[in-house]
């Protein structure tokens, strides 16, 4: 007999507790899929749009019933089993914190180690645990032997954060920045890859690729930039942190060397977890980024020497695994796609409203960019937040300039119709306005 909808996800506990000898309030057993007769029988994009299932989905997150969140771009909220399973583990550390975080909790890494590996699709020997997609950029950016005059190839659309951390190399070290100035939304790779390749030169030691670009939301041609770069012995460091657990697809498939996101993104893992890829046969020629007894030596652990961490956030990592994969990465990425689109198709046509993300899945995934003309970005945002409470993101970056909208799982179409209403509200108003202006 089928599974009812009303045990989804029910069977969830803490993620490693199979491999770690804890207490009877960490159950052993984990989420599991829903099964029901149809479940392979449907398309990801046939899921996208089964309400009954998405609303079961929503139901196991904890999120405002007032205010609309729709910033999941900077960080998503953890479903409440990933939330049991950070407080359970929390309280247990604290009954010895030396004894069960050091000789017990500690060990529980390797098994979370492997469901990650298995996960993105690479070797366990190549995957490090951190704390976010910028510890794990920096790790590689600051640990790879390079000296004055290498150049490295990147973006003004790419994070804050790396083009900071590329900026104290060339301020330390007199590495070369080249800057690309990407014209987005594109639909077209082979101008973006021709635009990288042409900034290579001999001395260009190293390619720095945003996997997905956080203000608008476009996918860029990671594969065909790094087969590129690898034609000419440069390196490739890509930056995941709003790729992973949303996008179907294994890390070693984009071919770069250097791959890092952030867990408490997509994954919906406890705030301040991420993950850094290593191709096995690099991990040799970057430094630890903090001390290690062998920081220039092969093993990703050398990675892992952060001292007293949050062994709760880090072994809830497995829960949020587990959760994704009752979902499945293929319907979850679908069902973002569609709740992007949804909305994305209902204001492009209205007056004054500009669309700055392509409505195609190969292009762009659940991050979305809008502006109204005559408006700056901060005075949308800040009409959708004062006036009908709903949380997004203003975006005033080089080039790019208006509001991002992220959609999450958690969201329904309902939810969207709240947001086309207020655009509407708000690029009506400002025609009038501008009307009256005029004359």
């Amino acid at each position: 007999m089928p599974t009812s909808r009303r045990t989804f996800f029910r069977q969830s506990g803490a993620a490693v507790a199979g491999a770690l000898t804890l207490p009877d309030f960490l159950p052993a057993t984990y989420a599991r899929p829903l099964e029901t007769a149809d479940m392979g029988l449907k398309s990801a994009a046939e899921w996208a749009q089964e309400e009954d299932f998405w609303a079961w989905v929503k139901s196991e997150y904890t999120v405002s019933p007032t205010l609309l969140n729709l910033n999941n771009g900077g960080v998503c909220p953890q479903p409440k089993v990933v939330q049991d399973a950070h407080i359970r583990f929390y309280q247990y550390a604290n009954e010895a914190p030396s004894y069960y975080m050091w000789r017990i909790m500690d060990q529980g890494r390797e098994t979370l180690r492997e469901k990650l590996a298995d996960l993105a699709g690479c070797s366990a020997e190549e995957i490090a645990i951190n704390r976010n997609a910028t510890e794990g950029l920096n790790t590689v950016i600051f640990g790879l032997n390079m000296k004055a005059g290498d150049e490295v190839v990147l973006t003004k659309q790419d994070y804050p954060n790396m083009l900071n951390a590329w900026k104290q190399r060339e301020k330390r070290d007199g590495v070369k920045l080249v800057y690309l100035n990407l014209d987005l939304p594109s639909e077209n790779d082979d101008t973006i890859v021709e635009q990288f390749v042409k900034a290579f030169t001999p001395r260009t030691k190293v390619v720095h690729i945003t996997h997905i670009v956080n203000w608008v939301g476009q996918v860029l041609p990671v594969r065909k930039i790094a087969d590129e770069a690898h034609k000419r012995g440069i390196e490739v460091i890509a930056d995941g942190a709003h790729s992973f657990a949303l996008f179907d697809f294994k890390i070693p498939d984009l071919g770069a060397d250097y791959y890092a996101t952030s867990l408490h993104k997509w994954l919906c893992a406890p705030f301040g977890s991420g993950m850094l890829y290593i191709r096995q046969n690099k991990i040799r020629n970057v430094w630890a980024l903090l001390s290690n007894t062998e920081p220039d030596g092969p093993d990703i652990r050398k990675f892992e020497s952060l001292g007293t961490r949050s062994f709760a956030s880090e072994m809830a990592i497995g829960t949020a695994i587990d959760f994704h994969n009752s979902i499945g990465t293929a319907r979850k990425f679908a069902r973002a796609h569609y709740l992007k689109n949804y909305w994305m198709e209902r204001v492009r046509e209205l007056p004054g409203v500009k669309i700055h993300t392509s409505l195609k899945p190969e292009y762009a995934g659940a991050v979305a960019l809008f502006s109204i003309d005559g408006m700056k970005s901060g005075e949308v945002e800040s009409q959708l937040l004062s006036k009908y409470k709903i949380h997004t993101s203003p975006i005033d970056w080089e080039n790019i300039h208006g509001v991002r909208v992220t959609p999450h799982v958690y969201h329904t179409p309902k939810d969207l119709d709240r947001l086309v209403a207020a655009i509407t509200a708000i690029a009506e108003k400002q025609l009038v306005a501008g009307k009256q202006k005029k004359s």
